[in-house]
């Protein structure tokens, strides 16, 4: 019997490991950004074409690498980093693994390019899939060049599970953000096909998220500072009425490196405990330092979960730090009995002299004296006399009971057209009011059959009518729209007013008017019928996060998309009371659908129970 078990070639492992450490376009542009950062730069370049399937490439002006080193780069487990088990524990670094590179170079086609101080000429090198295809001196500036080209051009199934451009561009962005807000000292470019998307001088931590998130985050921000001897604490939260019905703008960064962990957000929303809206959640922008001692980062590939030696410790003072912050800023109530902050005088009037009141007061004035009795007397008898009618209005009608007509009728038994008629024409006994529908737990509608119930999940039956009506608007492009009297300005991210702009054309044919879309600031004119002014805020973030977190496939368009977004946005929610007529049109508007079963989210709307069934439950 021969032997079954045999060593892998490199070509091969190295795809495994590819795996791990490349899942799509961004997993390349966070390594290389972090070898970049490695390298000492001060000014790296981002270069993005068809959102990092046909090229991500990134330039920096580090210390560059000597001809051995650029070779020795791409072999797995080659690193720069550490050089033994316990440098684990004292890591300055981004990278430790030595498999980037490596794991790149089997999926991709890679151009490097780079160059030391003290070298003349720099190093070209090319590889696709593992395999070196060219290496020559290079004339090119100090520093490093990394072009990844055609990503998962030997693995065809691989690339198949990349989404849309924009959904993986976004995934880039994010990468983005993380590296330039960890590193406020380094400037940063980001180029995609062609247009320039940032452009970040080195600037302060709050200059950085600013440059990051829009002019407006600038009054947003509440600032954290704490240091003890466990932990040190820097950065922002975002005042409550500020918060987000989604996670974009929540950033942990621990020793400059970006992180996500459950366990501490949770000490920052108990900090924000009352102060924010159900489903709702903060902003922050904090950086924590620690001993690297005292944390574990060799635990996932993407290096973005970190284990602590006290984690309680650190949720007590992260919490007390938030809070403390809120207070001191009075965007919470502090309780503190032996100061109050309303005492506290403004700075503009520090240096001011009080001055006397500006008010006159008659000293002499008596309410009661003889002058103002007589006077109030003179009024009233001129208001008495006005309000006296010249004439009685029943002198009018003197004499009528005595007229009448020839036949000799009463005219009180004169009937006119005005008088109401109560009759009906059917008699009481033949009338029988009876209720069809009725809601259940401000939550189902339950209806009648021939064969026995129905009942309807509101919610999604809901969703289900205003999918397809939002459909038809956009398809037909005649969406009506309803003037709003002032216009409405929202301020969102650059990433996010990108996505706007990108369904600007679908969001019109729905009913929006916009007359303004920048970087920062949308103002719209006109919303679509129904939809309340206080709305389209909530809308549009709800979309804007479906765009982000649901990850279409190609097959969906951008209309599929925006129609299942305002429908699950404005749909009647769980918990509304709905009386007989509403509950009917429900009923009648959700049969009159082309896909009356199931809501645009591919669940059942409604079930029936024959009368065979409940009969089976008395048994």
């Amino acid at each position: 019997m021969t032997d079954i078990i045999q060593l892998l070639p490199d070509h091969v492992a190295n795809q495994i490991a590819a795996g791990e450490v490349v899942q799509r376009p961004a997993s390349v542009v966070k390594e290389l950004l972090e070898n970049a950062i490695d390298a000492d730069a001060t000014e790296i370049k981002l270069i993005i074409k068809n959102a990092g399937k046909v090229l991500v490439q990134v330039i920096d002006n580090g210390k560059g690498m000597s001809v051995t080193d650029a070779r020795l780069s791409f072999e797995r487990h080659a690193t720069s980093k550490i050089k033994a088990a316990e440098d684990l524990f004292q890591l300055n670094t981004k990278g430790f693994r030595g498999e980037a590179l490596a794991s790149i170079a089997a999926i991709a086609h890679v151009e490097l390019k780079t160059k030391r101080a003290e070298d003349e000429l720099g190093t070209a090198i090319e590889i696709e899939g593992s395999i070196v295809k060219s290496q020559e001196v290079s004339v090119t500036p100090i520093g490093t060049s990394v072009a990844v080209k055609n990503l998962f051009f030997n693995i065809p199934a691989r690339r198949n599970f990349l989404k849309s451009d924009t959904v993986e561009l976004r995934h880039i962005s994010d990468e983005f953000h993380r590296v330039a807000l960890a590193h406020p000292n380094i400037a940063f470019t980001f180029y995609h096909n062609g247009s320039e998307l940032f452009n970040i001088p080195s600037e302060n931590y709050r200059q950085r998220v600013v440059h990051i998130f829009g002019a407006k985050t600038n009054e947003k921000l509440v600032p954290v500072e704490e240091e003890t001897e466990v932990l040190k604490i820097s950065g922002f939260v975002g005042k409550p009425e500020f918060s987000k019905k989604t996670k974009s703008e929540q950033f942990f960064f621990v020793n400059q490196r970006f992180i996500k962990s459950p366990y501490l957000n949770h000490a920052i929303k108990a900090a924000f405990e009352g102060l924010l809206k159900e489903g709702y959640h903060p902003s922050y922008f904090l950086n924590l330092t620690v001993d690297p001692k005292t944390i574990d980062i060799n635990i996932h590939p993407t290096k973005t979960e970190i284990k602590f030696d006290d984690e309680h410790t650190l949720y007590a003072i992260l919490r007390s730090a938030v809070k403390h912050s809120l207070g001191q800023f009075n965007i919470a109530p502090a309780l503190d009995f032996e100061h109050q902050s309303s005492f506290n005088t403004p700075y503009n009037y520090k240096d001011k002299t009080a001055s006397a009141p500006a008010v006159e007061v008659d000293s002499h004035f008596n309410p009661f004296s003889e002058d103002i009795s007589s006077r109030k007397q003179t009024m009233v008898q001129r208001t008495s006399h006005k309000q006296t009618p010249s004439a009685s209005w029943e002198g009018l009608y003197v004499g009528l009971e005595s007229k009448g007509n020839n036949s000799g009728d009463d005219f009180s038994q004169v009937t006119f057209e005005s008088d109401s008629r109560n009759e009906s024409i059917f008699s009481d006994s033949s009338i029988e009011t009876t209720k069809t529908t009725f809601q259940l737990q401000q939550k189902y509608i339950v209806s009648t059959l021939k064969s026995g119930m129905l009942i309807i999940d509101q919610n999604r039956a809901h969703q289900r009518i205003l999918y397809e009506n939002f459909l038809k608007h956009i398809t037909i492009k005649e969406a009506t729209s309803q003037q709003l009297l002032f216009p409405l300005q929202l301020h969102f991210t650059p990433s996010e007013t990108k996505i706007i702009d990108d369904l600007k054309v679908d969001l019109e044919h729905t009913g929006f008017v916009f007359s303004q879309l920048n970087e920062d600031e949308i103002t719209i004119i006109g919303v679509p019928v129904g939809v309340p002014e206080s709305e389209v805020s909530i809308i549009l973030e709800q979309l804007i996060s479906d765009v982000e977190n649901d990850v279409p496939d190609a097959n969906f368009s951008a209309t599929d998309l925006l129609a299942k977004s305002m429908a699950k946005s404005l749909a009647i929610k769980n918990g509304q009371s709905l009386n007989s007529t509403e509950q009917e049109h429900m009923v009648n508007s959700l049969f009159a659908c082309k896909e009356p079963n199931v809501s645009p989210t591919n669940r059942p709307t409604f079930i029936t129970m024959a009368v065979d069934d409940i009969e089976k439950k008395f048994m």
